[in-house]
């Protein structure tokens, strides 16, 4: 028997048709030649997995405990300023950001506020991100020196407290102070008065970070084997603060102490110096969460780094939240929300390589 063809056949129902094809093939054909990719520039960190995943619902990354406190992505807005009007916007918007995204925050250097409450309002944020992200005051190796020195360390909770701070970063910059016209001098080693700071006020939570150039092995080294919350690289890569203060200086200061600026330690260096140092200290490590920053540029870097060092981490961002803290919460909010956007859809396909 002769096969009888169809002579009619039925119209696509109405819900499947899509009204933007055409446009959609027109531009796929017009930007195809400028979506090539050379083979010198794929990311060679990652293994590229469609089928295992679909695509991510719902909160971007599942929550987790860190310093304490529930944090909804592994994102941290790294010490940045304060003491201006502008100071106060940023550090409100990123505050909101922190709320609303559930990420943690470093304060900049609150060394303004041990004698005086004038620029409180720049720092006090805790309203604008509420009581549940980890939110840390700040103060320099030098000034937590002076104050053990004069036996005013009683200073320091009292800090906390007007802020309703979790703990305290300190930061270690003696490049910086050295170059910083206005910079103070170390009477002794910072590993010396971080010990003493940890006799005297035992029971607070503290960070230890460097400002932009990172920290060698032996560094991190005594500082695991410390009862501290929390060690942030502050890597080379990102902000420098010694060469924001070179920048500062006068032409002949500047080609003097110039080779300074790129002394230092990448982020990835420094995490394998903590996974070796973890095998090499064993059971002396006292230190095991991180906040790896410094050159970390987007929501790749920070998902590999994450994904390398062998202890509970978190990534932390200065920079690039800044550009967009300093207009309007929307373009901020935008922002973060993108990367944690491109972090769920990382964790969802890519697999780190070994």
């Amino acid at each position: 028997m002769k096969k009888q063809v169809p002579t009619h056949v039925p119209e696509m129902p109405a819900g499947d048709q899509d009204p933007t094809a055409a446009e959609r093939k027109r531009d796929h054909i017009e930007l195809a030649f400028r979506s090539q990719v050379e083979r010198g520039m794929l990311d060679s960190r990652f293994y590229y997995e469609p089928l295992l995943g679909g695509h991510p619902q719902g909160e971007p990354w599942p929550a987790f405990s860190f310093l304490g406190k529930a944090m909804r992505a592994p994102l941290w807005v790294s010490s940045m300023t304060g003491g201006t009007e502008m100071a106060r916007i940023i550090n409100q918007n990123l505050a909101r950001a922190c709320g609303e995204f559930g990420l943690g925050m470093g304060l900049g250097s609150c060394r303004s506020l041990l004698y005086s409450d004038e620029t409180l309002a720049d720092f006090a944020v805790r309203p604008f991100m509420g009581p549940d992200s980890p939110l840390y005051a700040n103060l320099g190796i030098a000034q937590l020196d002076d104050l053990l020195v004069r036996g005013e360390w009683g200073r320091i909770p009292l800090l906390l407290s007007k802020l309703d701070a979790d703990g305290l970063i300190i930061h270690v910059n003696p490049f910086q102070e050295w170059l910083q016209p206005e910079g103070d001098r170390f009477r002794r080693s910072p590993l010396e008065t971080i010990e003493e700071l940890l006799d005297r006020l035992p029971g607070l939570s503290y960070i230890v970070k460097e400002v932009g150039q990172g920290m060698g092995p032996a560094s991190l080294r005594a500082l695991m084997q410390l009862p501290l919350t929390a060690i942030d690289f502050a890597a080379s890569g990102g902000t420098n603060f010694a060469k924001l203060e070179l920048l500062r200086a006068t032409p002949e200061q500047q080609l003097l102490h110039a080779p300074l600026a790129h002394i230092g330690h990448s982020p990835e260096e420094m995490v394998a110096f903590v996974n070796q140092l973890t095998v090499e200290l064993g059971s002396r490590v006292k230190c095991s969460s991180f906040i790896i920053s410094g050159g970390v540029r987007d929501f790749l870097d920070g998902y590999y780094l994450i994904g390398k060092i062998k202890h509970p981490a978190i990534y932390g961002q200065a920079s690039g939240l800044l550009r967009h803290a300093r207009g309007s919460y929307a373009d901020l909010r935008t922002f973060v929300a993108a990367q944690l956007d491109g972090l769920a859809l990382a964790r969802a396909y890519l697999h780190i390589r070994e």
